[in-house]
């Protein structure tokens, strides 16, 4: 299920429901680039031609590179090793297919999280933030990881009612959009509870004439733990 997250109010703007002979990467000819943006991709979707279709648009990207990735540096620029990053390198691309792909240099990011102590590689064409600031905005995307954590654990999907492609695809559909409109309300009203807290008050005036924002306000969210071992079952049927 490859998704666009928009990190501002961690909402889906983009989701395919594919089987699993779909690569991921392919996600990316359906995305309409917002100007000024930056596109946070993991390893899988590194491809140079797509890329470099990002790079003709006002946008940007940061992607984690892979291991057998072949580049060849040009330039190094200094950096501050106690932040955690190791190294800021120009690069440029050496495979002959790749390079056609892409033939602009990029920029390699190399940062050591303190605590794994493993290293992790990120191509971007952004040349002008800090280099720490790079591995920041890649470190953003841990939000999609947590925002499918979060389906599987509060909305039930660890496991499907039916075994046909329409059933599997309906069961998935309802818990995003449960997502998505508990994130619109949390982000529209301004709220500082939890997406699991406002579900768990919605869950209970479903079916009360009382307006969203005074059920929410009502409610003590201070002493409404997100506890994943009381979740809610929205779709047991």
């Amino acid at each position: 299920m490859p998704t666009l997250l928009d990190l501002h109010g961690n909402i889906p703007t983009l989701i395919r429901v594919t089987d699993g002979k779909v690569h991921d990467v392919n996600i990316l000819d359906e995305i309409l680039p917002e100007a000024g943006a930056f596109y946070v991709r993991d390893r899988g979707y590194v491809d140079c031609e797509r890329l470099f279709g990002f790079t003709l648009r006002p946008v940007f990207f940061v992607v984690r590179t892979k291991s057998n990735v072949m580049l060849q540096r040009r330039d190094s620029h200094a950096v501050d090793k106690t932040t955690g990053v190791r190294c800021d390198h120009t690069v440029i691309r050496t495979a002959i297919d790749s390079a056609t792909a892409y033939p602009d240099a990029l920029r390699r990011v190399t940062d050591l999280d303190v605590e794994t102590r493993k290293r992790f590689q990120f191509l971007t064409q952004n040349c002008t933030l800090p280099a720490l600031t790079i591995a920041q905005i890649y470190t953003c995307r841990w939000q999609v990881e947590l925002s499918f954590k979060w389906s599987k654990q509060h909305l039930r999907i660890q496991a499907f009612y039916g075994t046909s492609e329409n059933a599997v695809k309906t069961q998935i559909w309802i818990a995003v959009s449960v997502y998505v409109l508990v994130a619109i309300v949390r982000k529209g009203l301004g709220l500082e509870a939890s997406l699991y807290q406002i579900l768990q008050i919605l869950s209970v005036t479903f079916f009360e004439k009382t307006p969203v924002l005074r059920a929410l306000q009502a409610s003590d969210f201070e002493n409404d733990s997100d506890n994943s071992g009381n979740q809610l079952i929205l779709l047991d049927f």
